[in-house]
C-alpha cells in the first residue's frame, strides 16, 4: 500500500498535510480518476507518481527550507501536480492569477523572495520579461532551455525520498489586496489546508461518488480547497477554464456534476436569460450540491437555482482569507432567512463585539471575531498588520473566562461589521476598509489609483471607490481632475495595459475640483463624491 510503502522505506506520510492526503487516496483507490481536463485524465495512482517526480526535482535544486515557488499558469492537469508538489516539500507555494500583468507578477515576486517560478508557454515570456533569474521550469515543452515537467517525467525516479513535513509548517501563501495599496501575502500552514478539506468535506456532505466542478481559479483559497477536498474524498475533479454560459453548461452535463462551487457573480451570469436560452432543467438534474462563498447572494439568484437546479441543495457560506472559512448557511434556512450567512463552521467559534469588548446582543452591529480552526499564521512580512489582524484571546475577555487559561492562543479580527439575530443567525452589514468585491475578486482601490498616478501624468487627483450592482457584485468607478482634457477611452487604453480588466472602472468621469474631508487634511471625500455619483452631479 502507498501510505505503508512510504512510511517504511521513504517519502515518510505526514498526518495532517495535504501530501498525507493524497498517499491516502491512493492507497484506497489508486485506480479512480483524480483529474478530468478535457480529454485528458489522470488517476490517483499516477497523480501521486507525478507529484513525486516533481517533488523530487524541485528537492534537487537544493533551495533553502521554507523557499517560495510561485505558480503562474493556466489551469492544467499539470498545474494541479505543480501545486500538490509543492506542498510536497519543505518549500512554499503561492499561486497567483494568470490574469495578472508582469508588473504585478514582479511585485509578488519580489515581496515574497520567491525562488523559483512554475509557468507555462504562455507566461514564461513574461517571467523572463521581468529578469527573474532564478529557477524556472515550464509546464510545457518549449524551446527555451527551460525545464519542462515532460523531461522531468521522463528522467526523473518515480521513487520518493524519504520526507516528513510538519502540519504546524508553512504552506502556502496567497495574495489578497488590501486596504493599504499593494497585496499581501497571507501564510497558511499545512494544517490549515488539512483542516479546511475535512471541515468543508464534512458540512457539504462529500462522497466518493462525486463529480467536483472545478470552475474556480486555483490561486485562492476558495479555488484552492476544491482540490484539497476532491482528495480528502477520493472524488473527481472536473478543470473548466473558460467561464463563458454555453460551455459551462457543457461541462455541467458532460461531466455529470454532483458538486458545483461557484462565486456569486457566476450565479449571477448563468441565469441570464440570453445565456440560458436552450438549457433544460432536466440536463441538469446530476448537481445536488450549489455552494457559494465570496459575496452577497441574492434572490434572483435562489430564484435560478430553484428553477434550473431541482435537485440540488444549495449552501451560503462566508469566509475570510486571513481563516479561509467561518461560516454557512444550513441549506434547509436558504429561503427562510436567504440574507444570512449562517453560523460558525464545525472547530470554529464566532463572537460579535462592540467597540467596548462585550458581545453583542441580538440585532447589535460588531465586528465579527474568529476563533479556533483554520486560523493562518499572518501576512508575509508585514508585522504591524498581522497584529492588527491576528490578536490575542484577551479581546474576548469580556465574554470568556480566560483567567486561568493559556492566553497566547490567536484570533482573527475581521473587520467586518456583522449582527446575529434572536436564534443566533449571522448576518454580514459591511466592511471596515473600502476595499471593493467586484467579479469574485477582492480589490483594492488604493492599487488602481497608484496605477493612475503611476501611468496618467495628466491625472492631477483621482478617487476609485465603488456602488452595488448585482451583475458583478460591485462596479468599480473612477473619479479625477486634470488641467487637461482626457477621453475616458484613452485613460481606460493606459490602464488595461497596467491592470487585469476587473481592476479597470466601468465608469470614469472628471470633477472640476475633488472635494476633501477637511481643508487642512486635504483627504478626498470618496462619500462625498459617491453621493454625486448616484444622484447624476458630475460631468
Amino acid at each position: 500500500m502507498y501510505s505503508n510503502i512510504r512510511n517504511s522505506k521513504g517519502g515518510g506520510v505526514s498526518i495532517g498535510t495535504v501530501m498525507g492526503l493524497l498517499a491516502q487516496a491512493t492507497d484506497r483507490a489508486p485506480n479512480k480518476t483524480a483529474l478530468i481536463d478535457g480529454n485528458e485524465s489522470i488517476t490517483y495512482r499516477d497523480l501521486f507518481e507525478k507529484v513525486n517526480q516533481i517533488s523530487e526535482y524541485l528537492i534537487s535544486l537544493s533551495m533553502p527550507r521554507e523557499s517560495r515557488v510561485v505558480i503562474y499558469s493556466n489551469k492544467s492537469i499539470d498545474q494541479v501536480v505543480a501545486i500538490l508538489s509543492v506542498l510536497s516539500t519543505s518549500y512554499i507555494v503561492v499561486p497567483i492569477s494568470n490574469l495578472l500583468k508582469e508588473e504585478q507578477v514582479k511585485y509578488i515576486l519580489d515581496d515574497c523572495n520567491v525562488e523559483c517560478v512554475i509557468t507555462d508557454k504562455y507566461k514564461i515570456d513574461s517571467i523572463k520579461s521581468i529578469k527573474f533569474e532564478k529557477q524556472i521550469v515550464s509546464l510545457d515543452s518549449n524551446e527555451s532551455n527551460v525545464i519542462s515537467f515532460k523531461e522531468i517525467y521522463k528522467y526523473n525516479s518515480k521513487v520518493a525520498s524519504k520526507r516528513t513535513i510538519s502540519s504546524n509548517s508553512s504552506a502556502s501563501i496567497i495574495y489578497s489586496s488590501g486596504s493599504t495599496g499593494f497585496p499581501k501575502g497571507i501564510v497558511s500552514s499545512h494544517k490549515n489546508l488539512f483542516d479546511g478539506a475535512k471541515i468543508v468535506s464534512s458540512y457539504l456532505g462529500l462522497q466518493e461518488s462525486d463529480n467536483i466542478s472545478g470552475v474556480l481559479s486555483f490561486n485562492f483559497d476558495y479555488g484552492l480547497n476544491q482540490i484539497y477536498c476532491s482528495i480528502n474524498m477520493n472524488a473527481t475533479l472536473i478543470l473548466h477554464s473558460y467561464f463563458l454560459p454555453i460551455n459551462f453548461y457543457k461541462h455541467l452535463i458532460d461531466g455529470n456534476i454532483t458538486v458545483l462551487p461557484l462565486m456569486p457573480v457566476f450565479l449571477s451570469r448563468i441565469f441570464n436569460k440570453k445565456m440560458i436560452k436552450g438549457i433544460d432543467a432536466s440536463l441538469l438534474l446530476s448537481v445536488r450540491i450549489i455552494c457559494s462563498s465570496g459575496g452577497r447572494v441574492t434572490q434572483r439568484m435562489l430564484n435560478g437555482v430553484d428553477q434550473y437546479f431541482k435537485k440540488s441543495i444549495f449552501f451560503s457560506m462566508y469566509g475570510l482569507t486571513e481563516a479561509f472559512r467561518s461560516t454557512f448557511l444550513d441549506p434547509s434556512q436558504i429561503q427562510i432567512r436567504p440574507t444570512s450567512i449562517g453560523k460558525a463552521i464545525p472547530d470554529v467559534e464566532l463572537y460579535i463585539i462592540n467597540e467596548n469588548g462585550n458581545e453583542c446582543q441580538a440585532n447589535e452591529v460588531g465586528e465579527l471575531i474568529h476563533r479556533g480552526g483554520c486560523i493562518g499564521k499572518g501576512y508575509w512580512n508585514r508585522h504591524k498588520e498581522t497584529k492588527k489582524r491576528y490578536k490575542s484571546i484577551n479581546i474576548l475577555n469580556n465574554i470568556l473566562n480566560i483567567k486561568g487559561q493559556l492566553n497566547d492562543e490567536l484570533v482573527v479580527c475581521s473587520g467586518d461589521y456583522a449582527y446575529k439575530d434572536g436564534e443566533g443567525y449571522i448576518y454580514f452589514v459591511s466592511r471596515k476598509d473600502d476595499m471593493i468585491k467586484s467579479s469574485g475578486y477582492r480589490i483594492s482601490p488604493d492599487e488602481i489609483e497608484g496605477s493612475i498616478y503611476q501611468n496618467i501624468k495628466e491625472i492631477r487627483e483621482c478617487a476609485v471607490f465603488s456602488v452595488e450592482d448585482e451583475g458583478i457584485g460591485e462596479k468599480i468607478i473612477m473619479a479625477f481632475t486634470a488641467d487637461n482634457i482626457l477621453d475616458v477611452s484613452d485613460i481606460q487604453f493606459v490602464l488595461k495595459k497596467h491592470l487585469p480588466s476587473h481592476m479597470i472602472p466601468k465608469t470614469i468621469f472628471k470633477l472640476e475640483v475633488m472635494p476633501t474631508t477637511t481643508a487642512n487634511q486635504g483627504k478626498i471625500n470618496k462619500k462625498v463624491i459617491k453621493l454625486m455619483y448616484e444622484q447624476g452631479e458630475y460631468q
